[in-house]
């Protein structure tokens, strides 16, 4: 018997050892996930959304109460705990007509332009810092502005419901709307700042004239941007902008080459001819499948080739093409004006246009895209401003508030396990429970 006691004495040693572990480790995820917290709340003081977003919702909405925790809890509802409006409500102890009713506050264009004024503050802000470093300093920062556009698939009428995001092809013929986005990639994905968007319907009800379509839309983006920009900034770079190939518009890339000094880069079609300056006329298709092209190695990406080539083109002029050929990748090329960027940028400046699917899936995944459903244009604008307006203080978090030392995936999923006991008064986070025993898990 005494031996029998003495073995249960040591088991339940060892299940309080193992108790007192799990509650430090516990606390010590819960610390973690506060210090996160407060990181996202010095977050938005950095990018004057208290100052200027809120200020502005209560004189519309005509309240003088604090928005700013209910507009935080629609920007980041998982990190409530919740993915539907109604469970935001529920948690919150919110009118359940309180979302609707903050995201249709303002006009669509103002909330487009508080998105603008916020990237592009951002941005000001960021080549201050640098402007006066040396060149090799500012090489470190250099910026690549990437357009894309993605379909909001939507269920209902017109404007009916606010739809998921998605980029890629459908199978079959779904109710959507254009998106396209403008951002600017600073250094290799050191930061992104979405500097403007716009909603495209292809055939709006109504008088006016018909949409612009999506090269106008580029155009008149990165003009209204660049204006800005280049009249508060000093010495600030031409920019060079990448897009995927449906925007390789001679028109818009002779626009970005003559009006703002810069180089638009798309990528090449098959079906594009060339003249080559030794009198040979060659296709995309060429271009992709022959061999016999002046290939050089790629000292910053081990196994990649690439040759550049310069021709003229009927439709584009003297242009600058770039073949790139990568391990276990089918063949490509790029496209743009005469230039003399040397052919390394450009690919390095190509492969940071994935950025912008990357935000997208933050947008779609982390942040709930699907959470809040409105019936109004207007709060159909804000719904995806502040998805946008959230994606961009995730990624101001991750990147300068805490070093890049933690990825976005990392701050959504400790929040979102640990909300219960997280304290915030700006934010409105009430902890719930302070309890740390095993069900509180």
């Amino acid at each position: 018997m005494a031996t029998m006691s003495r073995a249960q004495q040591r088991e339940a040693n060892a299940k309080q050892r193992q108790l007192r572990k799990y509650r430090e480790r516990l606390q010590q995820e819960q610390r973690r996930a506060q210090r996160y917290l407060q990181a996202l709340e010095q977050a938005l003081v950095d990018l004057g959304l208290p100052e200027t977003l809120v200020a502005e919702i209560e004189w519309r909405l005509q309240a003088q109460v604090k928005l700013l925790g209910k507009i935080f809890g629609m920007m980041f509802p998982t990190m409530f705990g919740c993915r539907t409006v109604y469970e935001l409500t529920q948690v919150r102890v919110w009118d359940k007509n309180f979302p609707s009713r903050i995201l249709g506050a303002l006009p669509q264009q103002k909330w487009i332009r508080q998105l603008q004024r916020r990237g592009q503050a951002l941005l000001i802000r960021l080549w201050q810092q640098v402007a006066d470093k040396s060149p090799a300093t500012q090489s470190r920062w250099q910026w690549t502005w990437a357009a894309d556009d993605s379909v909001f698939k939507k269920a209902g009428q017109q404007l009916g419901l606010v739809g998921t995001w998605y980029s890629g092809q459908e199978h079959r013929v779904r109710p959507g709307i254009d998106g396209l986005l403008l951002v600017v990639v600073i250094g290799d994905g050191k930061l992104v700042v979405p500097v403007d968007f716009v909603v495209r319907r292809p055939d709006p009800v109504g008088p006016g004239r018909p949409c612009r379509d999506k090269l106008t839309w580029l155009q008149v983006m990165l003009d209204r941007t660049w204006a800005v920009l280049q009249r508060r900034c000093q010495r600030l770079p031409v920019p060079l902008v990448v897009a995927d190939s449906w925007f390789g518009d001679s028109a818009l890339l002779g626009h970005v080459h003559t009006y703002q000094q810069g180089t638009l880069v798309v990528e090449g079609k098959r079906r594009y001819v060339f003249s080559l300056p030794d009198g040979r006329r060659v296709t995309g298709e060429d271009l992709r499948t022959r061999p016999d092209w002046p290939w050089r190695e790629s000292p910053q990406a081990p196994g990649l080739r690439y040759a550049r080539l310069t021709a003229t083109s009927t439709t584009y002029g003297r242009v600058t093409l770039v073949l790139v050929d990568k391990p276990g990748e089918d063949r490509f090329y790029l496209l743009c004006q005469e230039t003399l960027i040397a052919a390394p940028r450009l690919i390095r400046a190509w492969s940071r246009r994935s950025w912008i699917e990357h935000t997208f899936r933050t947008l779609k995944h982390l942040l709930a895209a699907e959470a809040c459903q409105v019936r109004t244009e207007d709060a159909y604008y804000g719904h995806l401003v502040l998805r946008l307006l959230a994606g961009l203080v995730l990624l101001y978090t991750t990147r300068f508030r805490l070093k890049g030392r933690v990825t976005m995936e990392e701050i959504v999923f400790s929040l979102k396990h640990h909300w219960r006991f997280l304290s915030s008064e700006p934010l409105e986070f009430h902890a719930l429970s302070w309890d740390l025993n095993l069900e509180a898990a």
